[in-house]
């Protein structure tokens, strides 16, 4: 029988990429998208391709009163995914400009931001 060199139990593989700061900003926003409500308004928000939505959809979609609805809308603002417009007596959402590139470029894993879409009808 031949016997197999022995290596050092939990000998480290590589340095941690992810400094504290970067990981406490991560916890920011994974703390945000822990919850079922804010993952089904970034959802929502990605399938509208780059256009605002009114919060008054959020409210239908969701079924929660406006005050909730406000609350996990808050959540996604302060954790930078979304950004808020006042259009009157209403405020509409999008996912905030660099928002997805940035926690994923945190974790690792570059994405390039989508090529602006052609307007209709133009031409080839």
């Amino acid at each position: 029988m031949r016997s197999l060199p022995l290596v050092q139990c939990c000998a480290p593989l590589a340095e941690p990429a992810l400094s504290e700061s970067d990981a406490k900003e991560l916890e920011r926003v994974f703390k945000a998208l822990a919850d079922r409500h804010r993952v089904r308004i970034l959802n929502r928000l990605l399938s509208a391709g780059g256009e605002p939505v009114c919060v008054c959809e959020f409210e239908d979609m969701l079924g929660l009163k406006q005050s909730t609805t406000s609350y996990h809308l808050k959540q996604l603002l302060d954790a930078g995914i979304v950004e808020r417009e006042k259009r009157g007596s209403y405020a509409y959402f999008s996912i905030a400009d660099g928002a997805l590139q940035h926690v994923c470029a945190l974790l690792g894993y570059a994405v390039e931001p989508a090529a602006p879409a052609e307007p209709v009808g133009a031409a080839a």
